[in-house]
């Protein structure tokens, strides 16, 4: 049904195009940026308010930040596309157990940070503001915020940064928005013009943004656990990671799809970040 729903906005969408192309564009970028959900439950606020709680603001829209003190490293946790700070309740108990001092986010548009849309070179930007603020040591990041991550830690190569986990990581922005268009039946006048729009406002067409070719010119140690029934991002982005991260291992999962939520998964974790 979703997908009925999809293909009926992508034909709407479509013939825009023909008369106003840019408008199509537009409408396309709102409808691939806006979150249908990543709000907290009542569960998540409870959580949640057991940490310290702290805005941080990057061009004037804030993104919550959660902290609990440690004495140990600094570890963020990056949460991904309709998700929330909460996804990572379990392994911050874990790590609260080893005495890490923890922090987390909620990414543009989701939980308790500010806007209403959400784009990942944008939240490239404002990891790189908390990442300085609280002196983060090792990222810890799911799908959409892994490949948010690698776009600021090779922007910015943070020196301080020694350690990378990307869990069901997408490795390139062009496949996201090809898979994208193809799910909402897009044809090629509305394809090039959100290529245009890439290009108009970030200054660079979805191509360039090759997360796993970046890593490439990163020396932070990285791990990757990608699961091969992962049916939202494909078990080749890992594999493509792999093939150009110079500094990296490769874990492979079984029947966890695109969560990777396991006590097996938060012990190659709390292993990696010991190590």
């Amino acid at each position: 049904m979703k997908l009925v729903v999809a293909k009926c906005i992508g034909l709407y969408i479509n013939l825009l195009g023909y008369i106003a192309p840019n408008d199509a564009a537009r409408l396309a970028i709102s409808l691939f940026s806006k979150p249908r959900k990543g709000k907290h439950t009542q569960e998540a606020h409870d959580f949640l308010n057991t940490a310290f709680q702290e805005e941080v603001f990057f061009n004037g829209t804030s993104i919550m930040t959660y902290r609990w003190p440690g004495i140990h490293e600094t570890i963020l946790l990056v949460h991904g596309w309709e998700s929330n700070a909460f996804r990572w309740e379990a392994l911050i108990n874990k790590l609260r157990l080893k005495n890490h001092n923890i922090v987390a986010v909620d990414a543009p548009g989701h939980g308790k940070s500010g806007s209403k849309s959400f784009n990942i070179i944008d939240y490239s930007e404002y990891l790189k503001v908390v990442t300085y603020k609280f002196n983060v040591q090792a990222i810890i990041a799911h799908s959409f915020g892994g490949m948010a991550t690698i776009f600021f830690q090779y922007k910015y190569q943070v020196p301080l940064l020694k350690k990378i986990v990307l869990l069901g990581a997408p490795s390139n922005l062009e496949d996201v928005i090809k898979r994208y268009t193809k799910m909402m039946g897009f044809n090629t006048i509305v394809t090039n013009a959100l290529k245009a729009f890439y290009l108009q406002h970030f200054g660079h067409s979805p191509e360039y943004y090759h997360a796993a070719k970046f890593t490439k010119a990163i020396k932070t140690r990285g791990l990757i656990i990608h699961d091969p029934e992962d049916h939202i991002i494909p078990y080749r982005d890992a594999l493509e990671y792999q093939a150009f991260y110079p500094n990296v291992k490769l874990i492979t999962t079984e029947n966890l799809d695109h969560s990777l939520k396991s006590e097996a998964v938060d012990q190659h974790i709390l292993e990696f970040i010991a190590d």
